[in-house]
């Protein structure tokens, strides 16, 4: 094995780590490893890639395993973030058997990743704020005395700040939930509707554990009377009363005048499913679905429709004076009127209810109005390490590891590219059969399966004149159906390959 300190050290390294010899021979295996830690003229590439090939080592004994990550301790240390996360890897996976030696290494990396968030590249920044996510999963609150390193700057892109919010929300605690909150306030009112929204949101999730000073803030947010922010705070109270039934009555108290500033969608929809849920606790509630109804044929959302027939039934069981002549031109419109056949039987099925009796309706619409218990099925349960250590330092925390998997199969193919060595056939593998005529293809010439090939620029004329040369594999006798009109029978033989008796299957 040449000199470890030459150019070529990275190929022969991975000759030698791959040579089956080597392999066997387990001291020399060893040997090679401990030569390889000690090297210190490769550049920080080189470092890099060496890391990457030690991830096949097995140690055979806790006292072998200890004196490497000894050896690999100084990697921790270096300058350069893809020496780091590439001995932080390693030292998860080969410690896999020792939580605690993990835990101290991800304490270690802490420093390098933070400052990793702070670089100026946006890619690695971005990356290493996947990373932090990652890590948040098995050990929540890591960060949190670092807090202040996750706000955001003004210059950053919305991305790194998208994702910034999301690891505020997970390391607030008692000693700084007064500052996040304050901070997350401030980008409620940024010029960007998705920054804006993932803000209101994050406070809502923070509003599970604090939520009086969260219900306050977001109070507050709906006095700016701004359309996209009004939105947001209402579905978020949506799911706060669903999941914090304490603080109903201060959103029921916030809820009066909303109606007059949301035009979207999902925001009418949450907003008409709170006045359904709590309308005996908000006085105007009648008044604002009269509006609603009165303006139901001018309504685009289907969704919304439906959300307005089920809510109005529900106040009408509690407010049934001032709902009974407002529910009864909803039902109405729905059955007599509306197109959409969705909401149209949501309204016909609302209306046989109602001939059942109002005992009827009462079992089965007054369903619990809160459930506090979904709290614990969101919270998600910490992971291993070992779940993810094998993803660490990959595009798996960016991208999620179906996804990931996804792009490297279409890299992949893209690298082998399709086989175009037989343009005139595109047969090559075996039948292209249904499963319940395989007894029947057992009698039948091997034509080949049908292959297709991506991106492949096939002209009409050469289709043509290919299909035409081929000759016939199979004919299969069709039992006649009966007269059949001279048009549609046009229209058959125009659109595909059949004749009134027979079809045949020409082989490719």
């Amino acid at each position: 094995m040449p000199y470890l300190g030459s150019e070529d050290v990275v190929k022969e390294l991975k000759k030698a780590l791959c040579n089956p010899h080597i392999q066997a021979d387990r001291l020399r295996y060893r040997n090679v490893i401990q030569r390889v830690i000690r090297m210190s003229k490769l550049d920080q590439w080189g470092q890099a890639e060496v890391l990457n090939f030690l991830l096949r080592y097995q140690p055979r004994s806790e006292e072998e395993l200890f004196d490497i990550l000894n050896l690999l301790d100084s990697f921790l240390k270096s300058s350069s973030p893809g020496v780091v996360m590439g001995a932080t890897k390693l030292f998860l996976i080969l410690a896999k058997q020792f939580p605690h030696v993990q835990t101290d290494v991800l304490v270690r990396v802490k420093g390098p990743l933070l400052a990793a968030c702070s670089s100026e590249s946006r890619e690695l920044c971005f990356a290493a704020l996947c990373h932090v996510r990652q890590i948040l999963r098995s050990l929540p609150g890591h960060f949190s005395s670092h807090y202040k390193k996750f706000f955001c700057s003004y210059s950053e892109p919305h991305y790194i700040k998208l994702q910034k919010v999301e690891v505020l929300c997970e390391l607030v605690n008692d000693e700084n939930v007064q500052q996040v909150l304050e901070e997350l306030r401030g980008y409620c009112t940024d010029v960007s509707a998705d920054l804006a929204q993932a803000a209101i949101f994050a406070i809502g999730g923070i509003a599970r554990t604090y939520t009086d000073q969260c219900v306050q803030i977001l109070t507050e947010l709906l006095g700016l009377r701004q359309e996209h922010i009004t939105t947001v705070v209402v579905q978020t109270f949506r799911d706060l009363v669903w999941l914090c039934p304490q603080c109903t009555e201060a959103v029921c108290q916030a809820l009066p005048g909303c109606e007059e500033i949301i035009q979207d969608g999902e925001g009418k929809q949450a907003l008409i499913w709170l006045l359904g849920v709590h309308g005996e606790r908000i006085p105007n509630a009648p008044y604002v679905f009269e509006d609603f109804v009165d303006n139901v044929k001018s309504e685009t959302f289907p969704a919304v429709k439906m959300e307005l027939l089920t809510a109005l039934l529900r106040l009408f069981l509690s407010r049934p004076a001032e709902c009974q002549d407002m529910l009864g031109r909803l039902l109405h419109y729905s059955i007599e009127e509306e197109k959409d056949m969705a909401v149209r039987d949501r309204g016909l099925f609302y209306y046989r209810l109602l001939l059942a009796g109002v005992e009827e309706v009462k079992r089965i619409l007054c369903s619990p109005k809160s459930d506090p218990s979904l709290r614990l099925l969101e919270d998600q349960a910490e992971k291993p390490v070992n779940s993810w250590a094998s993803d660490f330092n990959t595009l798996v925390p960016v991208y999620g590891k179906a996804r990931w998997a996804t792009i490297c199969a279409c890299q992949g193919t893209e690298r082998r590219g399709p086989d175009l060595s037989n343009t005139a056939s595109f047969a090559t593998s075996g039948p292209l059969i249904p499963e319940e005529n395989k007894e029947r293809a057992q009698e039948l010439p091997d034509s080949g399966a049908l292959t297709l090939v991506p991106n492949h620029q096939l002209t009409a004329e050469y289709f043509e004149k290919t299909w035409l040369s081929l000759k016939v594999a199979h004919q299969q006798v069709v039992p006649w159906q009966g007269a059949v009109h001279p048009d549609t029978l046009q229209m058959a033989l125009q659109s595909c390959c059949w004749s009134p008796r027979a079809w045949k299957c020409r082989s490719l």
